[in-house]
């Protein structure tokens, strides 16, 4: 986005690493950057974030933050799990409604939601997860539609496995679920998925091999699919 001359607006929970991202930015690019240090897992936290905004209005939307667990849902941690849900569903959810009325306005706008291949089937040990991942994408896919001739557009972003932190985060306690094969670079990813946001594509997933892995749940039984998964998850794999 800084390269094409955007002024950037971040929001992140890790206050150190986002102010050294802020400097890259503007020495790279010399562009605005706003650096909000806020923990997206917090209710009510999209509606704090627009406040301080004070009414700047917002071309881009970007939902990116997320995280997994790793584990079966009988046994994990629930707190964890109710922050992953307000992360992934309830702050994506409201931040898009709060930019949307004044997009529609200015008759311009992009959102670009970030769900998964994990988005297309079940997940067993990575119930919460994948189950609000299926949500983003459905979600996006749904108001793409509603805001056909609007000149606004929302893209589902669906990764595969991809080479950031997320996995030790997911399997920090746990020396499965370990990502070994199909892996991308986060680069890749993210440049793929703004074009597709720019071209207003109402989901885009990267690669072939993943394309591929998305159709299948289409030729098995819903049964099937949740075995397969649940196969890879304890070879210490994940989609």
């Amino acid at each position: 986005m800084a390269k094409d001359q955007y002024n950037v607006i971040l929001v992140d929970v890790d206050a150190e690493n986002l102010a050294k991202t802020k400097s890259e930015i503007i020495q790279d690019f010399n562009v605005d950057v706003i650096a909000l240090a806020k923990d997206l897992c917090l209710p009510n936290i999209a509606q704090e974030i627009v406040d301080d905004l004070d009414n700047t209005p917002i071309d881009v939307l970007i939902n990116n933050a997320g995280f997994g667990l790793f584990g079966s849902f009988a046994e994990t941690n629930w707190k964890r799990e109710l922050d992953m849900l307000h992360l992934h569903i309830i702050t994506s959810t409201h931040l898009t409604k709060l930019v949307l009325e004044g997009m529609i306005k200015r008759g311009t706008g992009r959102i670009l939601n970030i769900s998964s291949l994990a988005a297309f089937q079940p997940g067993p040990l990575m119930s919460i997860y994948y189950a609000s991942k299926s949500y983003l994408l459905s979600f996006s896919e749904a108001i793409a539609n509603e805001l056909q001739n609007t000149g606004v557009t929302v893209t589902a972003l669906c990764p595969g496995p991809t080479r950031t932190s997320f996995q030790e985060t997911v399997s920090k306690n746990t020396c499965d679920n370990k990502i070994t094969f199909n892996i991308a670079s986060a680069k890749e990813v993210a440049y793929y998925g703004y074009k597709a946001m720019l071209k207003g594509k109402s989901y885009a997933i990267p690669g072939r091999f993943n394309k591929f892995l998305a159709m299948l749940p289409r030729f098995l039984t819903r049964n099937a699919a949740t075995t397969i998964v649940r196969k890879i998850q304890t070879r210490n794999r994940v989609l």
